[in-house]
């Protein structure tokens, strides 16, 4: 009864008005406030600052700037092998494995229609049938930055609007087709494992997905559509982007360029950096 009553009142929420005024307060640089907010923050979530470069909350100039805050990179290896996939974020597995067709597992209940995440794109869409993915679910206490699974060429983004329902286990093993029903960002990219797709998914009260080429987070009513030429490569390892406040990010490779390791499954916590599985190469 409490999933249902908690599903029920996102629902009736204006998302998008809670998520936009929660970021004017978590920009708030008010230094009583945002001090009690951090540190209220840090003792309900259990986050530890031991790992970040900025270790103290009087360190950061807002909640938005504690929470994308960056950590000490040392502490996390890149798998170094030339086929290694790389864990892109701090969080755990909800879930991985193959698509099924055009379907993806969002949880035991449910699946979800891969040209639907994809904003409707069918020829897209093709280009993974019968791939592999793995989502991966970052807590509120979690790093939120996004690095690179493997080396890649930027090739499209596409930003799709849509709803902010939270992502977690609540959500995902209750909410149809929450995935491709949330607002996202595809970013596309050409690797020697053929096309990958890295796609954060918003959430509510997530303020921003934001990437290290963008200049202003993306907010439209309409999908919108960027194609990049020169092709940007950033490393395996890097930094592609941050959210702030929780959410999700989803990996897809196509059919036969990837497999994951035996012992990743449900529920296992990762980190970036960590071996997720191997690519084969393509070009």
């Amino acid at each position: 009864m409490r999933e249902y009553l908690f599903i029920l009142i996102q629902t009736l929420l204006p998302q998008h008005f809670v998520t936009r005024a929660f970021g004017w307060l978590a920009n708030c640089r008010q230094v009583y406030f945002k001090n009690y907010a951090i540190r209220r923050f840090m003792k309900k979530h259990r986050v530890e600052l031991s790992e970040a470069v900025q270790k103290q909350p009087e360190d950061y100039l807002s909640f938005n700037d504690f929470f994308i805050r960056h950590i000490d990179m040392q502490l996390r290896p890149i798998a170094n092998g030339i086929n290694d996939i790389a864990c892109p974020v701090d969080g755990c597995i909800a879930q991985l494995g193959k698509i099924n067709q055009d379907k993806l597992l969002q949880a035991k209940k449910h699946s979800f229609s891969l040209p639907a995440l994809l904003g409707d794109d069918r020829v897209l869409a093709q280009e993974f049938h019968d791939g592999e993915f793995i989502t991966l679910y970052l807590a509120p206490h979690n790093y939120h930055r996004v690095h690179m699974p493997i080396t890649g060429k930027l090739q499209k983004t596409i930003y799709v609007p849509g709803k902010l329902f939270s992502v977690n286990k609540i959500t995902t093993d209750h909410v149809q087709d929450l995935y491709s029903r949330n607002e996202r960002l595809i970013c596309l990219f050409d690797t020697k494992a053929g096309p990958l797709a890295v796609i954060l998914v918003g959430a509510m009260i997530v303020g921003s997905m934001q990437t290290v080429w963008m200049q202003h987070p993306i907010r439209a009513s309409e999908p919108k559509i960027e194609t990049f030429d020169a092709g940007m490569v950033i490393e395996k390892g890097q930094e592609l982007g941050y959210f702030k406040l929780g959410s999700t990010v989803i990996l897809l490779f196509a059919k036969g360029n990837a497999e994951w390791q035996e012992n990743m499954q449900n529920d296992l916590p990762v980190q970036v950096g960590q071996q997720l599985g191997k690519f084969f190469s393509r070009n």
